[in-house]
């Protein structure tokens, strides 16, 4: 008789610790979810510069561009400050070490800099124009290569030595 109860109530036991176990584990899932708040990420672009000025380039050259004080400072606000030092950080260590490979593997590159221009009028051998707009350039800083004959490239600042090597290649 022992044996014919503990068969009856073994399988509703059994059942009943696995529906547990399972609405327990259920539950804390749903806590996770509403512990950790989802941040709304939104795209910001860059602040438009406070001048209009066009810096002509009419020899092979790296132009470097990096905000001006006012557009910084409106940078400075639209960015959460870890974010603003982390790029602020990178624009800085990336420019330098291009400027050390320019110096050390192409020379007679000359390097323009620029802070207080807002267009880049650039003038090819053949005498024809590109423009561009360096607010339409997302990025904090950045690098524009160009040699009078290809279309001016805006290049990635930490591969600046390969960059060169197919930019001005012969």
């Amino acid at each position: 008789m022992k044996q014919f109860i503990f068969k009856l109530h073994f399988p509703v036991l059994l059942l009943f610790i696995i529906v547990s176990f399972l609405n327990s584990c259920l539950n804390s899932s749903d806590n996770k979810k509403t512990n950790t708040p989802r941040k709304n990420v939104t795209s910001k672009n860059k602040p438009p510069s406070s001048f209009s000025d066009t810096v002509k380039i009419n020899s092979p050259a790296a132009v470097f561009y990096s905000p001006d004080s006012l557009q910084l400072e409106k940078i400075k606000i639209i960015t959460d400050s870890m974010t603003f030092n982390s790029i602020g950080h990178e624009c800085y260590y990336l420019m330098r070490n291009a400027r050390i490979t320019l110096k050390d593997y192409q020379p007679e590159i000359g390097i323009i800099e620029t802070t207080k221009a807002r267009y880049l009028l650039f003038i090819k051998s053949d005498k024809s124009r590109v423009c561009i707009d360096l607010n339409t350039q997302n990025d904090m800083c950045g690098i524009f290569l160009f040699n009078q004959v290809k279309e001016p490239l805006l290049v990635d600042m930490a591969n600046i030595d390969t960059e060169l090597n197919f930019y001005f290649r012969k």
